[in-house]
């Protein structure tokens, strides 16, 4: 194998031998997306997963294959993904063909073969059916941002009718806040990516949300109510005996049944921008700051949304190509009031605070 090979003469190779068994169609948003597969327990957990976006269509917009398989053995050299600032795990690699991409985790041995019309997952996928939907949102949004949007790092709501995306530095708690919003009555939109263009569907910028579960941790759960019964009662005490800093440094994570938690149709998958907050708090005791700033005075807020594409997007020179630069982002949120939540941690009143803020 090698960069000249095509990736739709790779993708036929790994699947000649195996047979599909059934699909499953999802509409997010004015996407439409086929997954088949040679496994019908994959798909009945998928359909499970992504219940409120199973559709029926005659042609979809994107089609992905998933195949419960060995891995496939890739006769080339790959080349390690180096890990993200703050991180020193290396999870992927990859290899280039002539047009296309190949990307191997390491842990569980999962195989992704995307471009052109090729969009295939080779291995075990139902005991890593997480890296499948990782792998369906992805395709979605690659296939958004070729139609002239950006990638922002944000959770996002909608409350009475007013978009708000929620950005923060690693580990500021957008999906905590996200969470305390809809138990005040916002519906959510996407949990840590927000596809944010300027084509507009009401007032402001329009975004796009991705229909990932929120996964959060313990201390999220005993700190909010409706998330109460994600828990043993066993499980809720030991959490809850715990200290705000143990709670906030613990790394087990949750997936959020939003419909369970908080009710049927609270999700949406594309509405209005108007506000963007940048969480920016420290651990320090001291009272909660909410203030309006201006990112060409601010330029330290920029990295807490912009947002790399990563190695599962690859731009083929058919459609628009993704904006990085902070420019880029600057102009795109011209029309947008930006808000920096600074000061000590206090979920009730930066949740309170932002869905009441209307200038």
């Amino acid at each position: 194998m090698t960069d000249t090979m095509r990736i739709d003469d790779v993708a036929n190779e790994w699947a000649s031998t195996h047979e599909i068994l059934g699909a499953v169609d999802l509409a997010i948003d004015a996407c439409h997306i086929r997954v088949r597969s040679n496994s019908i327990p994959l798909l009945n957990e998928l359909r499970a997963y992504f219940r409120s976006i199973v559709v029926t269509t005659a042609k979809p917009t994107l089609t992905i294959t998933a195949l419960e398989a060995t891995p496939p053995t890739i006769e080339a050299e790959l080349m390690v993904k180096q890990p993200d600032p703050g991180k020193i795990k290396i999870k992927e690699e990859y290899l280039d063909t002539s047009d296309g991409r190949i990307v191997r985790k390491r842990l569980t041995g999962m195989v992704f073969a995307f471009g052109d019309n090729v969009n295939l997952a080779v291995g075990p996928c139902l005991a890593n059916a997480n890296q499948v939907v990782n792998f369906i949102n992805n395709r979605y949004i690659e296939w958004r941002l070729h139609h002239e949007a950006i990638l922002f790092h944000a959770a996002a709501v909608v409350y009475e009718g007013r978009g708000l995306a929620l950005s923060g530095f690693s580990g500021m708690g957008k999906s905590t806040l996200s969470l305390h919003m809809m138990s005040r009555g916002a519906d959510f939109v996407s949990n840590d990516r927000l596809m944010v263009s300027n084509a507009k569907i009401g007032k402001g910028l329009t975004m796009f949300g991705v229909p990932k579960l929120p996964r959060i941790n313990p201390g999220t759960i005993v700190n909010n109510p409706d998330l109460a019964g994600m828990l043993s009662a066993e499980e809720f005490n030991t959490f809850n005996e715990m200290g705000p800093d143990a709670l906030w440094n613990l790394e087990q994570k949750y997936d959020v049944d939003l419909e369970r938690c908080f009710g049927v149709g609270r999700q949406l998958l594309s509405h209005c921008m108007n506000v963007l907050v940048v969480l920016n708090w420290k651990h320090d005791g001291s009272p909660t700051k909410i203030e309006p700033v201006d990112l060409n005075q601010r330029p330290d807020l920029m990295p807490a949304f912009i947002k790399s594409v990563g190695l599962f997007f690859r731009y083929d020179g058919r459609g628009t190509s993704p904006a990085s630069e902070p420019e880029a982002y600057r102009n795109l949120l011209q029309p947008c009031t930006v808000l920096e939540i600074n000061g000590g941690v206090d979920f009730d009143h930066a949740a309170d605070f932002c869905l009441n803020f209307t200038g």
